[in-house]
């Protein structure tokens, strides 16, 4: 295991470093691992579960920058105009601006806003964003940072809906099933669609999980 990077804020130690074994970027937060670039299906699944509930995608607000996977397959699609990412980290921000990460920041399309998703997606004018993607944390059971639970609740999940254009989507990122989750989304957009990833993660066979509710 090589250490490629390390920052250190009030919210606690951001590792990225290279897996010995197979070579694979791997990011952690507190000790916590977050994710790596080598089972990225999940990530992917984020952005083309929201793509494809949404009639048009003229602008789209993604919470975590990450590894940049999620904004990279929104890249992909040619209807894409505009996306937002709220990255609380800007070491992060500045390794991918760097290189250290393969970076998703120099296409034109995309912007970077270094704040909390807690703030940035209420400083969003009403029914201006067609999709909004949050892959924040590792989902409410499984919280790097605690104060991200927040992000989690009926309330917060009822400022998303308030900034989604008619026929809009919210898409979650978890890694765990979560029925707490299923509810608050439910009780926002009167639905919810699960849907379970299976995933290897480091040899072990796992399920992520992708919540979405319709505006």
């Amino acid at each position: 295991m090589s250490e490629v990077a390390r920052a250190v804020s009030e919210r606690g130690e951001l590792v990225l470093r290279r897996r010995s074994g197979d070579g694979a970027l791997e990011l952690r937060v507190n000790g916590v691992f977050v994710m790596d670039d080598v089972e990225t299906s999940s990530e992917e699944l984020l952005a083309s579960a929201a793509l494809a509930s949404v009639r048009r995608s003229d602008r789209v607000l993604v919470g975590g920058l990450g590894l940049g996977y999620t904004v990279r397959a929104l890249l992909a699609d040619p209807r894409l105009g505009s996306v937002v990412v709220a990255e609380i980290e800007p070491d992060l921000v500045a390794w991918m601006r760097s290189g250290l990460v393969p970076s998703v920041l120099d296409d034109p399309r995309v912007g970077v806003v270094v704040g909390d998703v807690r703030e940035v997606v209420p400083a969003q004018d009403d029914a201006s964003l067609d999709a909004i993607l949050l892959d924040v944390d590792n989902g409410p059971d499984f919280l790097v940072y605690n104060e991200n639970s927040a992000i989690y609740s009926s309330s917060f999940l009822k400022q998303c809906a308030s900034k989604l254009r008619p026929d809009g989507a919210l898409t979650i990122w978890s890694s765990s099933s979560s029925a707490a989750l299923e509810n608050a989304v439910a009780s926002v957009f009167g639905g919810c669609e699960v849907k379970p990833v299976p995933v290897q993660l480091q040899g072990r066979a796992e399920t992520y999980y992708v919540y979405q509710g319709r505006s």
